[in-house]
């Protein structure tokens, strides 16, 4: 599971940055994602559905999530991640499957988005999709996670 040795990998490195790494789920009653077992969290408040900044700096967002389409569709379906500060979208990423001929039962989809951007105190940061029914969460449940790193914190 790489998401699991990506979590232990940055467990075990010293760190004096900011950083949190979170699996994340189906939302509960918004658009935004939930987030679920608190994985790391230094200098970041980790809260339901977003991420608080503690410290001005440049910062690395990364969002790998996976998607099950269980049954074939002849039309195609348009998934739209957007990566949102303060509630306002920062980066967004729009990928159509489509099925062809040979479309099994189900098909599979990843998609991993990454965004450098500088970010102040109090910067909220959460990840929507159009389409959350196709969030894997049965047999990829942990490989969905958002992530923060904090590349600098110099201007």
């Amino acid at each position: 599971n790489t998401s699991e040795d990506y979590l232990r990998i940055l467990q075990h490195i010293p760190t004096k940055r900011a950083a949190a790494y979170m699996r994340v789920s189906n939302p509960v009653n918004s658009s935004k994602l939930s987030l679920v077992e608190k994985g790391i969290c230094e200098d970041i408040q980790c809260k339901s559905e977003e991420l608080v900044i503690q410290k001005p700096g440049l910062y690395l967002i990364y969002c790998h999530l996976n998607f099950h389409f269980p049954n074939c569709s002849n039309s195609p379906t348009d998934l739209k991640i957007e990566l949102l500060v303060n509630d306002k979208v920062s980066k967004q990423t729009l990928s159509t499957w489509c099925a062809s001929e040979t479309c099994q039962e189900k098909t599979f989809k990843t998609l991993f988005q990454l965004h450098l951007t500088h970010l102040n105190v109090k910067d909220r940061i959460s990840v929507t999709l159009n389409h959350p029914k196709f969030l894997n969460e049965i047999s990829l449940p942990n490989e969905n996670v958002l992530g923060v790193l904090m590349y600098s914190d110099e201007m």
